[in-house]
């Protein structure tokens, strides 16, 4: 996992898909626009409603309904940023990129948003060092105009338009944060009140805010954007069992973290089911280290491990909606490869693997967390399938559980022989999976050192450097690499299931901020 593991250990996270669903008779909500509610149910892992310290799931929800940021995406698309309150260009180096604040735009309270309150929100970010203060590291932020901004890396940083969509990153009032203790700087008090008082310029302001229980929402007199349709927004903390029985009974009408088993057994007569791939990549790991296993670093036996897993069976598990990615970046971001150009189900050719490599029936350990869920998904039950099938082409599995502040220690420090993880982006671009290059983070978990592997080193360089359309194709030759020589197998990307009543006629779903309430209908 990346930086990710800040979040919450059992995950509902992000459908990259916007669904437009066809409206029918159901629960009742308010008939006037201005007082028409909603009832959302989600698994909290809310801490805080200051958007500049927020790094988890719920807070993205809640700091994307009250706060904008300079860039943004449309819907579901993070292939590509759009502009927010500000345009961008960037420098032919991909060092600098150039912020133009758009006119028009106000805070709640009415004042104009200015090129002062984005440098001090960005730089409030950087400061105060909390969980999204990784989003902008390496990078200076100055103003240079009354409507400008610079955001200069020392290195080349294309993903940087990616990066400022991420909520945390949303601007805040710099007159309101700084009377009530805000600061850029790690001296900021500023949270206590924003837990109360929200100070932004989204669709909607903060009613009330309980970490643990319930948060609401009302709508934003002052927007400047398009007005929502629902008046007020009521999410509230609840586990997944009871989410069901909420919105089959309309006492809710979304419930955001339902798994495979409970969506199965919905009364479809009474709910509509969106399931669509989410943006988590559950994938396997060979140690390149001998001393860790004499087998797993030996390529006729990867080759083996490769050609011996029936990847389709694999996906079955997760159900509907859930994707098999070709590569270790998911289907819905630039650079991903489709399935066929993935490793391949071959059962002869990996028992003739395993014949060259000189493994005679020694036992392998898998070792895996075996208590958190990826999207309702238990990785006991992945795990499990992957040890039937080795076991066909003749390779013996020990399964080796453990619960996941036991495992994670082996995990981060390459001491697992296979290995079976998921990695949850930290924002929409595929150098995110440079990780999954030799020397590099998921790379040394894996044992994979640098200069093991020459040709993907040569490659993930040049994916690095890439810029514009080129990057969809760099990003893809280095995959195709991963896939023959690395140590990585990317099993499946396990679906995110949202379930609606049949008054709501349309949700917009987003990787990075899970929904978007503003275009709920």
């Amino acid at each position: 996992m990346s930086h990710s593991l800040r979040r919450a250990a059992v995950i509902g996270l992000a459908v990259a898909s916007a669904l437009v669903l066809s409206a029918c008779s159901g629960t009742s909500s308010s008939s006037s626009s201005a007082g028409k509610s909603i009832v959302v149910d989600a698994s909290f892992d809310l801490k805080t409603a200051d958007p500049n310290r927020e790094y988890e799931t719920t807070g993205g929800i809640v700091a994307h309904a009250l706060y904008q940021t300079l860039l943004t995406f449309d819907g579901s698309d993070v292939s590509k940023p759009v502009d927010g309150l500000a345009s961008y260009t960037m420098s032919s180096d991909n060092k600098v990129l150039t912020l133009t604040m758009k006119e028009g735009g106000v805070f709640s309270d009415g004042s104009k948003i200015t090129a002062d309150d984005a440098l001090f929100s960005l730089k409030r970010v950087q400061g105060i060092k909390g969980n999204p203060s990784f989003l902008l590291d390496g990078v200076t932020v100055a103003k240079t105009s009354d409507t400008t901004l610079t955001l200069t890396s020392a290195t080349p940083n294309p993903a940087l338009p990616y990066i400022l969509p991420n909520p945390a990153l949303g601007v805040v009032n710099k007159k309101v944060v700084e009377e009530n203790g805000g600061s850029d700087s790690a001296s900021d008090k500023a949270e206590s009140f924003l837990n109360k008082t929200s100070a932004g310029s989204g669709p909607y302001i903060l009613e009330s805010f309980d970490a643990s229980s319930q948060v609401v929402l009302t709508k934003n007199p002052k927007y400047t954007g398009s007005a929502p349709a629902y008046g007020r927004v009521v999410l509230r903390n609840v586990q997944g069992p009871t989410q069901k029985l909420n919105v089959e009974a309309g006492d809710s009408q979304i419930a955001l973290d339902l798994n495979p088993d409970q969506v199965a057994a919905l009364d479809t007569s009474k709910v509509k089911v969106i399931s669509a791939p989410s943006r988590y990549t559950i994938f396997m790991l060979l140690n390149q280290n001998s001393a860790v296993d004499p087998f797993t670093s030996n390529p006729d036996f990867m080759t083996a491990v490769k050609k011996g897993i029936d990847y389709d069976k694999v996906l079955d598990l997760a159900g509907k909606g859930s994707e098999r990615p070709g590569g270790v970046i998911p289907s819905i971001f630039v650079g991903a490869l489709k399935a066929d150009d993935g490793n391949q189900f071959d059962l002869d050719a990996a028992k003739a693997a395993l014949a060259k490599s000189g493994y005679s029936g020694q036992t392998v350990k898998l070792n895996f967390p075996n208590d958190i869920t990826v999207q309702g998904l238990s990785l006991q039950a992945v795990a499990e399938s992957i040890q039937a099938q080795l076991k066909t082409v003749g390779i013996t599995v020990q399964l080796a559980p453990a619960p996941v502040a036991t495992e994670l220690d082996a995990y981060r420090n390459g001491k697992e022989a296979i290995g079976l993880w998921y990695w949850g982006p930290d924002f929409p671009d595929p150098s995110n999976y440079l990780a999954f290059t030799p020397g590099e983070l998921v790379g040394l978990r894996a044992g994979w050192a640098a200069g093991a592997d020459a040709t993907v080193s040569d490659l993930a360089a040049k994916a690095k450097a890439a810029t514009g359309d080129a990057r969809e194709a760099a990003y893809q030759e280095l995959q195709k690499a991963q896939n023959a020589s690395g140590p990585f197998i990317p099993l499946l990307q396990p679906a995110q299931n949202v379930v609606t009543a049949k008054t709501v006629s349309s949700v917009s779903l987003n990787p990075l901020w899970t929904i978007d309430f503003a275009s709920t209908k």
